[in-house]
């Protein structure tokens, strides 16, 4: 069945992800924010959250972290001080990059079997069930 098939896959890929993020002091929230940072550019804490789907709770926790490793920088909005505005520091732009470089390597090993041009339509039908069940 499909959804056996996926759910497999989806602990095989959780696995490397977890190897190539291991010994960085970084976890796929950290991943999730910096990307989406580096992407989208400054935002607030709340718009962090609904741009990563972190929860409420935990992406305070995320942004401590990644704040207090020199990879983010947040600063009071000046238009509303009781919000936050989270930029990308330059630290973080450069662990993204290794991050990158990490997780790149993890899908080449998880995806070995796979042509180039079947990896690109296996991403694009997976793309096609998200989009479909979350609007996007």
């Amino acid at each position: 069945m499909p959804t056996r098939l996926i759910s497999q896959t989806a602990l095989l890929a959780d696995r490397a992800t977890e190897q190539a993020l291991a010994d960085t002091g970084s976890r796929r929230y950290h991943y999730a924010v910096l990307t989406t940072l580096r992407e989208g550019g400054p935002a607030s804490q709340a718009e962090l959250g609904r741009r990563t789907g972190i929860d409420r709770s935990d992406i305070v926790a995320v942004l401590n972290e990644l704040v207090a490793r020199g990879f983010a920088d947040r600063t009071a909005d000046p238009d509303d001080r009781r919000r936050n505005i989270v930029t990308l520091a330059e630290p973080g732009a450069q662990h993204l990059a290794e991050l990158d470089r990490r997780l790149d390597q993890a899908q080449d090993g998880l995806l070995a079997a796979l042509s180039g041009a079947e990896r690109r339509t296996l991403v694009a039908l997976l793309t096609r069930i998200l989009d479909d069940h979350t609007g996007g």
